[in-house]
């Protein structure tokens, strides 16, 4: 990312942002309520043209997990994995199944999400980062609305992915259990 600039509502959020996310590396982008943490994680998954201003490269696959989980309400925990909004399609009813045992949710493979609760929503909507070969992942709030179980395990499964040489950028207002191993874009440098 080369001398970003990014608006939000006609609105100058962020000013010559400048970073290199290299494999295995682990990022935080930081910084207080409205700063643009979302605004330069969607902007950095491709979803922002409008209101952008310098230059975002990515060489990898990518993983964009937003803080809307893009769940069907009607569908099932397995069909929301199964059919992915972004037109994505797994058909391995196993590795679904298994993915969503991972995160607590065996025996509500076939349970609308719907009918379950918000941290289960989320779990279903985590999930994906068991199924999914991308390199690069970008999480905005991943931790919200997860016990401490799963946050613990979801910290498991970034670390994994860190040290097999895959790259995270993520957002969060809570405090990171990563240690050293994690580098954080403090935003507010950037606010114009």
């Amino acid at each position: 990312m080369t001398d970003v600039n990014l608006e939000r509502g006609y609105r100058r959020v962020l000013s010559g942002v400048n970073f290199t996310v290299a494999a295995g590396e682990l990022w935080q982008l930081a910084g207080a309520n409205g700063v643009g943490k979302t605004s330069l994680i969607r902007a950095l998954a491709g979803l922002v043209k409008i209101g952008l201003e310098g230059e975002i490269v990515c060489n990898v696959s990518l993983l964009y997990q937003g803080h809307a989980l893009a769940l069907k309400p009607l569908l099932t925990a397995e069909e929301n994995l199964q059919f992915h909004p972004s037109g994505g399609v797994s058909r391995e009813r196993e590795a679904i199944n298994h993915a969503l045992e991972t995160v607590g949710l065996a025996g509500y493979e076939t349970q609308p999400v719907n009918q379950l609760s918000a941290g289960q929503q989320r779990r279903v909507g985590l999930a994906r980062l068991w199924l999914d070969d991308a390199r690069l992942w970008l999480l905005d709030e991943p931790f919200t609305a997860i016990d401490v179980v799963g946050a613990a395990l979801l910290e498991s499964r970034i670390t994994e992915h860190v040290a097999d040489g895959g790259s995270v950028i993520f957002t969060s207002h809570q405090d990171s259990r990563f240690g050293e191993a994690l580098q954080t874009l403090d935003l507010a440098r950037y606010a114009p």
